[in-house]
């Protein structure tokens, strides 16, 4: 497929106007082929018509990158949409670590909830309240309202619900180590970014007092970050370049004491990306002094020092900071917890669902974003019932020729055929058969031999807004087609002579990430196996975002943002 027409597919409404706004702001940047007004969009038929029916009620838990693009791609007008949220808008958390030393406004990363669902063909209401219980039994939803306790206490109140759409998202993961939640500050939220701000700018002010000691100054300026992940990487990134390029001028005695150290567990940062990334990052950072420790699991965290502990000599280190950033991975909200327990997921690190993200043991509630994961059936678990369909004069052998009707179903159910048929260069699952012992004719036990390692390849979706927001798009087509979904609940596995399907489950498509790496330098690995790193790629970042964000005022906003960085530099002031 064409750029073009993958842009095309992938921003939905107005892709003239939004190329034209990325060249005339972003010059030197490259259009991209990412999502714009309507990411990620299906490709199922349209309705043929609508049927005067009671409404039903859909309750929106969350308002995170999965929640926001349901409702964005919600067309249906027979639903009546409740939000429920304890934050009244959606955040482009991807550029959070701008927020943190004032290269982005944090109100211009934001977009009111009530706005992106206001002029919606469904009819859609908002409640700013927190989720503390779900009633599977009743259809029921408790929530509590977030708002200051200065009105008089909370507000309790329940809703009911036709279907449930979970999207609550996940927290920090501290893994239990003591200190942390008392003394780090975290990256998850636009008010943690705002905290981070202040407390990098009172460090400064600090230690520009007269009094202060040599090392408590030291200390002062001494910022940790804990994880070597893209949020990890790139805070120390955008930390460094506002030191640099800003605070050096205000506080220029204070240049020289100013630390920058990033701690990872794991013998390399970004673990996630290309190793051709890996390195470029790690030699950039030694280029720029940030010190980078590998190998260097934290033991606790106190109000003035971390404690580490090297993995390779077994030595425990005491590290003074003066501010700690925490970014190690995501963790499961209580409330998802406690959902868990009651249907019998306890055992599980978050929700597990089917295919289609309905949530597995429950009726018509669906999980969707960093708060589920997708349970994928094996194929092994199935091979009878798939021996079973292919061997249609009931022989108990298998011609290689009987499994060509049935081959796009099998691909289609099981995602890992797929992968393993990639990984060893075979151009069909005909070809996978035939290489098991060279026969053209299998009975059972040698089928399971021919598959014995597809099941190796399933992998889990990694935790990120991409990936959030193809659910929601997916999940949104689903409800518009929601009588397909009734009548063929189990999609792939109802085959058709013709070896299509009824109803797709989900499929992610990875469409790239991004590392920037400060100085105007970022890598990326796209698709295709293609890894671009230098200053031609922070631009591409630039128009990448720009046409990621959620609105067009977000857009001009951020766009002028990065204007007034480049003319006047970062804003210090500590508000």
């Amino acid at each position: 497929m064409s750029g073009y027409r993958f842009y095309q597919r992938v921003t939905g409404t107005y892709p003239h106007l939004s190329k034209l706004l990325i060249v005339c702001t972003i010059s030197g940047g490259s259009l991209v082929a990412f999502s714009d007004a309507s990411p990620f969009r299906g490709a199922y038929a349209d309705h043929a018509g609508q049927v005067d029916v009671k409404k039903k009620k859909v309750v929106v838990l969350g308002t995170g990158w999965a929640g926001t693009s349901f409702l964005k791609n919600l067309k249906d007008p027979s639903y009546e949409v409740l939000v429920v949220s304890p934050r009244n808008y959606f955040a482009f958390t991807p550029l959070l670590p701008s927020v943190t030393n004032g290269t982005v406004e944090a109100r211009s990363i934001v977009e009111p909830i009530r706005n992106i669902i206001r002029n919606k063909k469904y009819d859609a209401q908002f409640r700013e309240a927190e989720c503390y219980k779900i009633d599977t039994e009743n259809k029921k939803v408790y929530c509590r309202s977030s708002q200051d306790t200065n009105f008089g206490g909370s507000e309790e109140f329940t809703v009911d619900y036709d279907y449930l759409v979970i999207a609550m998202g996940a927290r920090a993961n501290t893994f239990n180590t003591p200190g942390v939640e008392e003394h780090a500050h975290f990256l998850k939220e636009v008010d943690d970014a705002q905290r981070i701000r202040r407390s990098v700018i009172d460090c400064f002010e600090r230690a520009s007092l007269p009094n202060i000691s040599e090392e408590e100054r030291k200390r002062i300026l001494h910022f940790v970050v804990v994880g070597g992940g893209p949020t990890g990487v790139e805070f120390a990134a955008e930390l460094h370049d506002f030191v640099i390029e800003d605070l050096a001028k205000l506080y220029p005695i204070l240049k020289e004491h100013v630390k920058i150290t990033l701690l990872e567990a794991a013998d390399h940062i970004l673990n996630m990306f290309d190793k051709r990334i890996t390195a470029f990052a790690e030699e950039k950072f030694a280029r720029d002094g940030i010190n980078l420790k590998t190998g260097s699991m934290v033991t606790k965290v106190s109000d003035k020092a971390i404690s580490t502990k090297e993995r390779a000599t077994g030595e425990t280190l005491s590290i003074p900071y003066g501010t700690i950033i925490w970014s190690t991975g995501i963790g499961t909200r209580p409330i998802v917890m406690d959902f868990m327990k009651q249907i019998g997921q306890s055992n599980r690190r978050v929700l597990a669902t089917d295919e289609w993200l309905r949530v597995e043991g429950c009726e018509n509630i669906y999980a969707l974003g960093d708060c589920a994961t997708i349970n994928q059936r094996k194929v092994m678990e199935d091979i009878a019932a798939i021996f079973s369909k292919a061997d249609k004069n009931n022989s108990g052998t298998l011609k290689v020729e009987d499994f060509k009707e049935v081959i796009s179903d099998i691909c289609e159910r099981y995602p890992q055929v797929e992968i393993y048929l990639k990984k060893k260069q075979l151009k069909n699952f005909v070809n996978l058969l035939k290489n098991s012992e060279g026969e053209d004719e299998l009975d059972i036990e040698k089928f399971k031999s021919s598959l014995s390692e597809v099941d190796t390849q399933m992998k889990n979706l990694p935790a990120t807004a991409q990936v959030a927001a193809q659910q929601g798009a997916y999940l949104a087509d689903c409800f518009n087609r929601m009588e397909v979904c009734e009548r063929y609940p189990e999609g792939p596995l109802r085959f058709r002579g013709t070896g299509r399907h009824r109803f797709h489950a989900f499929r992610y498509k990875h469409f790239g990430q991004f590392a920037p790496l400060g100085g105007e330098q970022t890598a990326a690995e796209l698709p295709g196996d293609w890894v671009s790193i230098g200053q031609s790629t922070q631009w591409l970042w630039y128009s990448v975002y720009a046409s990621k964000l959620v609105s067009w005022r977000t857009r001009m906003l951020v766009i002028s943002d990065w204007g007034r960085r480049f003319i006047f530099g970062r804003d210090s002031s500590r508000i």
